[in-house]
């Protein structure tokens, strides 16, 4: 039982953890509030909804893009306390502002880029955080942790949501994400081990920093192109497998919403292997397994059909692509915080949630191009075999040594 509270890896991990699991649950019964918020209380257009999110992630990675230098010189716990207070105060607006009738998209589209700026500096700064807060010997398993909380929250928050939705609103359930956030700032002021003094800056920040010391690594480097070339794909495929499964294989909403929700609990069962394999094999044997394990599912959507086979089919390939990724997940942020010397790791990690946030949006509106052009499996099949290429992107290679300082 100490174990599955976390107290094996002390009680400041645990405060973490809890914190970490109260905003992934809020987040994901929050999934979707905000498009819905604009669809059902402004009524808004499909293009509108459609722009809400694609510039929600791209100004919100375009204001971040200084934040990587900003958080290395500085403790990362009030960064990630004020990151947690930023998303809080943005999404509480919308209910407040909807309460006294002066609710605008202009207002929506400001709260998207704000929660969207907030989370890749609060990622920054929580993997350098925890990387000095868990001792060596023990980062696998707190990953591991992390991953699970993820999916498990994946799995049951967004039904949860749904339900809320219907019962009080779209702008009220928008709320209890906001709330959650709140709770974990609260969680995070209560660790109480010292951070370590922030690297000194020397000169002004630089923004490319974080970009020029990953692709200076040659492990790095690797997984930085691998996942893009995964999650692009993943993320492409995601509008479109709505319009396939209901319009194209005329399945039910429920079996959309199964579908979408069952397939995380793989995400679970990876993420509890990753751990308990890496003790056997070594983290670039995990990645270069679960990496490979991971990249062919997407190749199985374009092949199903109407029917309960094709429904089967679907929930095989999410499942198996799933756990793939629920053990991959853990030892890739376990390796490239190892890999990644103190005092670089959270431009690093900045750098690549910003590239992220700039890349699957990017996919996303060519998936809708391609669905216009070639046809909706054509577009699948493509998303497949950009998903498959991310297998040569892996580190085969062992790593070198991170670089130092001064070559960063």
């Amino acid at each position: 039982m100490p174990s599955v509270l976390g107290s094996s890896l002390g009680p400041d991990f645990r405060r973490l953890w809890t914190a970490f699991a109260v905003s992934a649950a809020g987040s994901a019964i929050g999934a979707g509030a905000l498009p819905l918020v604009a669809v059902l209380v402004l009524d808004v257009s499909t293009f509108q909804v459609s722009m809400l999110a694609a510039v929600s992630a791209i100004a919100g990675a375009a204001i971040a893009l200084p934040s990587g230098s900003f958080i290395e010189r500085r403790h990362k716990r009030p960064v990630m306390i004020g990151a947690d207070l930023v998303r809080f105060a943005a999404l509480a607006s919308v209910p407040i502002a909807a309460a006294f009738g002066v609710l605008t998209y202009a207002q929506l589209c400001v709260v998207g880029v704000l929660q969207s700026a907030a989370m890749i500096a609060f990622t920054a700064a929580s993997g350098a955080h925890l990387k000095a807060l868990v001792p060596a010997d023990g980062r696998a398993e707190a990953n591991s942790r992390f991953e699970s909380t993820s999916w498990i929250a994946l799995s049951v928050g967004p039904p949860i949501g749904g339900a809320l939705v219907g019962l009080i609103g779209a702008t009220l359930t928008l709320a209890v994400d906001a709330a959650s956030f709140l709770l974990s700032a609260l969680g995070i002021r209560r660790i109480r081990q010292p951070e370590p003094e922030p690297v000194a800056g020397k000169g002004k920040p630089d923004f490319r920093a974080g970009w020029r010391y990953l692709l200076g690594h040659r492990g790095l480097r690797a997984l930085f192109w691998n996942t893009q070339l995964f999650g692009g794909p993943v993320m492409m495929v995601s509008p479109l497998l709505v319009i396939f499964m209901l319009r194209d294989l005329q399945l039910a909403p429920w079996q959309y919403g199964l579908a979408l929700g069952a397939p995380c609990l793989g995400g679970v069962v990876g993420a509890w292997l990753a751990p308990r394999l890496t003790r056997r094999w070594s983290l670039h044997r995990m990645l270069l397994v679960f990496g490979v394990l991971r990249a062919p599912w997407l190749l199985l959507l374009p092949l199903a059909t109407p029917g309960v086979g094709g429904f089967v089919l679907i929930l095989v390939a999410q499942t198996g692509m799933l756990v793939a990724a629920g053990a991959f997940n853990p030892s890739f942020a376990t390796y490239r915080m190892e890999q990644t010397e103190d005092g670089h790791l959270a431009r690093v990690l900045a750098s690549w949630s910003i590239t992220s946030r700039s890349v699957q949006p990017a996919f996303m509106a060519l998936g809708g191009a391609l669905a216009g052009l070639i046809g909706m499996r054509g577009a699948l099949l493509v998303a497949g075999c950009c998903c498959l290429l991310s297998v040569c992107a892996l580190p085969w290679r062992v790593a070198t040594p991170a670089p130092s300082p001064e070559r960063a």
